[in-house]
């Protein structure tokens, strides 16, 4: 008959592959497919939508705990899988900060936004778990990506 410590270990194996596979289902979201219908025009005006929408949610997820938080992560994963299809080339058109070092460096771009998926994906597991300190500490690194990237992708306030 297998010890009690092997048994405690196996289990914890299985959970925390169980944990990893709904992660990474999670890390993987496809972005919204009607996406790919908009207009350039369009696409400048959801993604500032979203950013917008994003900011104002960092700034309060701090005060959030519970299913507020998980929603409010749960919707940071939805918008920064998003904002990866809305930013095909030929899409810096009309009032946008967009750069084109974005389409020069798609691939570093795009990174930004698959770092943000997985934070924002950490960040809901640590508000399901009632981690405080980890959702903390993932809208800190949340928070690092967008500074991040509107640092070397948007164009400065006084540049639009």
């Amino acid at each position: 008959m297998p010890s009690n410590k092997f048994i405690a270990f196996a289990l914890a194996a299985v959970v925390a592959a169980v944990a990893t596979l709904a992660i990474a289902q999670d890390v993987t979201k496809t972005p919204d497919p009607a996406l790919a219908a908009l207009t350039p025009e369009e696409m400048v005006l959801k993604r500032q939508a979203i950013m917008k929408e994003d900011g104002g949610i960092l700034k309060g997820a701090g005060a959030l705990s519970g299913a507020d938080a998980v929603a409010a992560a749960d919707h940071l994963v939805t918008n920064f899988s998003n904002l990866t299809a809305l930013f095909p080339e030929g899409s810096a058109v009309g009032e946008t900060g967009a750069l084109p070092v974005i389409w020069e460096k798609h691939a570093d771009f795009q990174a930004i936004f698959a770092n943000a998926v997985a934070k924002a994906t950490e960040m809901k597991a640590a508000a399901e778990a009632g981690d405080a300190d980890a959702y903390a500490a993932s809208i800190k690194t949340i928070g690092g990506f967008c500074g991040q990237c509107h640092e070397t992708f948007r164009k400065k306030k006084e540049q639009s």
